[in-house]
């Protein structure tokens, strides 16, 4: 019998995350239904369980419709669908990485296990979008690749953004990981740029549990990906040259394909995705248009021609001058009256010891963020809009199918919240 004061896992938390509803009182929506149940059952009667299934390339060949780009690969998770487009784009050791410091980490860390970089850049505070100019600014010639990050389902600034990587012949990758369904200008997001990876997480707007889509019209970044992901899948995707057809169909043997199954379940979820974002579009929009009766409180910014998607979370700013009241108090008194509202949720990333102080990633005194090859880090103070905006933006619930009142009732628990 084994010792459990031995065993590492004793007593240990097991990580779950689900899309659950953030107020069971004021939402309806049922994340996973009998559809998802149903389908996840067919496909293991008829043994969909690995590789490019049927299920899987519809899934793909619907998805590239929607975005309207030439080419689609599913992989297990959003990161590995940047891995792959970094890949795919010739990412590599010595290069350098920009993306917004307000990010999740998964965003660039595909890159630094490539051996490049990462060059953070300051954001707009009222949009929390990366900031074009601070773009401009951090290019080097040795940046290889720029990655706007679509937050919270809120859009970047796309065209300042594709005439700085016109202008440096740098190419785009779109994170959409929180933006299912955004548009900018009339063209999908994952669309706009070089190429476009998602996010298809137990949380995310369209959940595979676990997945990735990357879509792209460049042969090259889709052939490359393929290469360094698709293993032994790479001769039913149908390489459109003969440039890497030596080395079908292993590859680089890296296996990145994602799970049949929540591909299935991610392709009953897609079809719900238009009355998703509706539902959350107007329950956000209704208590946006009410903040302007809340002193201190208002929405994030959306440039021009941006129609958000998604909606992976409900950001608002406070203002404590004009509110007379800290943001940290305020939270509080919210949570108080019983609306579960918080902070912002992700650490500014040049805030993490790992950007800060920098690591031997590849132990020997090698890697992008080895002090001993002349990496400098980060201090408080480099960025100061993201630091403003840690320091200012609440996350007011968001919900999927809100009851008909929920608008009317979080409005009054932020006014009574405010007026404490």
């Amino acid at each position: 019998m084994a010792n459990k004061n031995l065993d590492p896992f004793s007593g240990g938390r097991t990580f779950v995350q689900t899309g659950k509803a953030e107020l069971p009182e004021l939402d309806k929506w049922q994340q996973i239904g009998e559809d998802e149940a149903a389908m996840a059952a067919d496909m293991i009667r008829r043994n969909e369980l690995s590789g490019g299934t049927p299920e899987v390339r519809e899934f793909e060949r619907e998805w590239r419709e929607w975005i309207g780009t030439q080419f689609c690969i599913t992989t297990i998770n959003g990161t590995s669908a940047l891995y792959s487009a970094f890949f795919g784009l010739g990412v590599g050791p010595g290069d350098e990485v920009i993306c917004p410091v307000n990010t999740w980490i998964c965003t660039i860390a595909p890159a630094l296990l490539l051996g490049a970089k990462p060059v953070f850049c300051d954001i707009d505070p009222d949009t929390l979008m990366l900031d074009p100019a601070d773009v401009e600014a951090k290019i080097t010639e040795r940046t290889a690749c720029i990655v706007p990050v679509h937050l919270w389902g809120n859009l970047c600034d796309m065209d300042a953004l594709k005439a700085i990587g016109a202008k440096h012949a740098i190419p785009l990758i779109e994170d959409c990981s929180h933006a299912h369904g955004a548009k900018y200008k009339g063209v999908m997001c994952g669309a706009i740029g070089d190429v476009g990876c998602w996010s298809l997480q137990g949380s995310k707007a369209v959940s595979a549990g676990e997945g990735g889509v990357l879509t792209t019209d460049n042969v090259d970044a889709l052939e490359r990906a393929c290469l360094v992901g698709q293993v032994n899948r790479i001769q039913g995707i149908d390489l459109v040259r003969p440039k890497y057809e030596e080395h079908q169909p292993l590859g680089l043997g890296m296996k990145f394909r994602a799970h049949p199954l929540g591909i299935g379940i991610a392709r009953v979820q897609f079809k719900k995705l238009n009355e998703l974002n509706a539902r959350r579009a107007a329950y956000i929009e209704a208590v946006e248009a009410g903040l302007a009766d809340i002193p201190g409180l208002r929405p994030v910014s959306v440039y021009d021609g941006a129609e958000r998607g998604g909606f992976y979370g409900f950001p608002a700013i406070h203002d404590p001058d004009e509110m007379g009241m800290p943001t940290a108090e305020f939270i509080d008194k919210a949570k108080q009256a019983g609306l579960r509202i918080g902070g912002t949720p992700y650490p500014n990333l040049h805030d993490l010891p790992l950007f800060a102080k920098g690591f031997d990633i590849f132990t020997r005194n090698r890697g992008p963020l080895c002090p001993g090859q002349g990496y400098t880090g980060y201090k408080p103070g480099d960025f100061p809009n993201a630091e403003l905006a840690a320091s200012r933006t609440v996350f007011l619930p968001r919900l999927s199918d809100p009851v008909p009142e929920a608008a009317g009732i979080v409005l009054d628990t932020l006014r009574s919240a405010a007026q404490a």
